[in-house]
C-alpha cells in the first residue's frame, strides 16, 4: 500500500471520523478563534491577555487573594513552566506578587496586588461586554444557553463557571 492509499483509507479523515470528531474539531477552532479575538481586545484595551485576565480572576476569588503557584497552575491548566512565565509578566507589571509560606519554605504563593485587583475590575466590564457581543452576533439567546448547557457535560467544564466575571 502506498502512503497516499494509506492516507485515503485512514480512519482519521474528518468526513469519515463521525460526528464526535467533527464536534471536537469545531470546538478547537471556535476556541482558537474566539480566544485570539478576545485576547487581542483585552490586550489593546487593558494590556492583559486572556491568560493574564484568567489568572487575576482566579486569584481575586481565592482566600486572601492568593493561591499556591502549583494550585493556580492546576486551575489555569498550565504547565509549571507556563505558570512561571505567566506570573513573571504579571509580577513585573505589579499585578501579582510572590509570597513565601512562613511554615514551609518549599511553598510559594501568587498573591493579587491592589493594582492587579484594580486592573481586573477595569477590564472585567469591557471583557464581559465583548464576550456577550461576540456570542450574540452569531447565536440566538436559546442557542447560547444550549451551548453552555451542552459544554457543561464535558469533563472539567462546569466546575469553572464564572470565568469572565470579576470577583
Amino acid at each position: 500500500m502506498t502512503p497516499s492509499q494509506a492516507h485515503a483509507t485512514s480512519p482519521d479523515r474528518r468526513q469519515d471520523a463521525g460526528p464526535a470528531v467533527r464536534a471536537f474539531t469545531r470546538l478547537l477552532r471556535a476556541h482558537a478563534s474566539t480566544t485570539r479575538l478576545l485576547s487581542a481586545e483585552l490586550l489593546e484595551q487593558h494590556g492583559l491577555t486572556i491568560n493574564d485576565f484568567e489568572a487575576l480572576l482566579v486569584l481575586s476569588g481565592a482566600d486572601g487573594r492568593r493561591l499556591k503557584r502549583v494550585e493556580l497552575s492546576r486551575q489555569l491548566l498550565l504547565t509549571p513552566s507556563g505558570i512561571t512565565r505567566l506570573l513573571e509578566g504579571l509580577e513585573a507589571a505589579g499585578l501579582v506578587e510572590r509570597q513565601a509560606c512562613p511554615s514551609d519554605l518549599r511553598v510559594t504563593y501568587a498573591r493579587l496586588t491592589d493594582n492587579g485587583a484594580e486592573r481586573l475590575q477595569a477590564a472585567s466590564s469591557a471583557h464581559i461586554a465583548s464576550v456577550t457581543a461576540l456570542f450574540e452576533q452569531h447565536l440566538e439567546a436559546g442557542e447560547i444557553i444550549g451551548l453552555a448547557d451542552t459544554l457543561d457535560k464535558l469533563p472539567g467544564v462546569a466546575s469553572s463557571d464564572g470565568a469572565c466575571g470579576a470577583g
